[in-house]
This record gives C-alpha cells, sequence and structure tokens, in this order.
C-alpha cells in the first residue's frame, strides 16, 4: 500500500505516503480539505503547463500544528501516538517518502549517517513552550 494511515477512532494521527506514490504523475492530495496542513504532490512531463496564479487572503483559525516530513536521504523510524500518548503504531520511512503528523504525538529515530528531513509545519510559531510538550 502506498498510502498508510495510523488512526486512533475516527481521529487520523498520521500518514505514511511511500516514494512509490510519487510513481502515479499528475497532482494528488493526502490531505482533507478540513485539515489544517495540506500536502500535494505533482508530476508531470516536460511540455505540461501549469499556469500562473497567487493565493487570496483568506482567514483561517487554526488550533492545532500539524507537520509533514519528506525524506531526502536516509532512513528514519516514525513512533505514533494516539490521543492519550499511548504508542500506536511504528514505521520505517525512507528516501522520498512523506510523513503528514495530524494529531496525537510522534517521535523519531534517525536510521542511517547522514539523513536529510524536510520537516513543514503550519504557523505561525508561538514559542517552543506554548507549541508543544515533550513525554
Amino acid at each position: 500500500m502506498a498510502v498508510n494511515e495510523i488512526k486512533d477512532g475516527d481521529v487520523i494521527l498520521a500518514r505514511h505516503v511511500t516514494a512509490q506514490e510519487w510513481e502515479k504523475g499528475g497532482l494528488n492530495f493526502y490531505s482533507e480539505d478540513n485539515e489544517f496542513i495540506q500536502v500535494g504532490t505533482w508530476g508531470y512531463d516536460s511540455g505540461k503547463e501549469l499556469l500562473a496564479h497567487t493565493h487570496n487572503n483568506v482567514e483561517r483559525t487554526v488550533n492545532i500544528t500539524q507537520e509533514t516530513l519528506y525524506i531526502r536521504r536516509g532512513r528514519i523510524k516514525a513512533r505514533i501516538y494516539n490521543l492519550k500518548l499511548e504508542l500506536v503504531a511504528e514505521w520505517e520511512a525512507g528516501e522520498g517518502d512523506i510523513m503528514i503528523l495530524m494529531q496525537g504525538g510522534h517521535g523519531y529515530d534517525i536510521l542511517e549517517d547522514g539523513t536529510q528531513v524536510l520537516e513543514v509545519k503550519n504557523g505561525s510559531y508561538v514559542s517552543a513552550q506554548a507549541d508543544r510538550v515533550r513525554f
């Protein structure tokens, strides 16, 4: 399966989009419209034109930080925790994989030297103390 979803009842905790998912080509989104972080991939052959555009100012209410990781190089193991902060799943992610962390908790183990990860979160950033709790 190219997209794995971890849930706690009806609550989506995380999605793991494997590198093979990129082979689909075209535009593919892995988030629902109502989620705070929107994650998609696109891939086209030469000659495809994507029309220029801008984004409108739209007031939004965001009450939780969600994040997306793109594994550029190496491997990591993700630990996914439910809303009670109980470990519910572990998975390994490697080069080209995407991890979308929605709710609950998460932690990581670096499995290879030289691992590089791009992390993207919704903002705005308030502070380490206000934005997270370590456990």
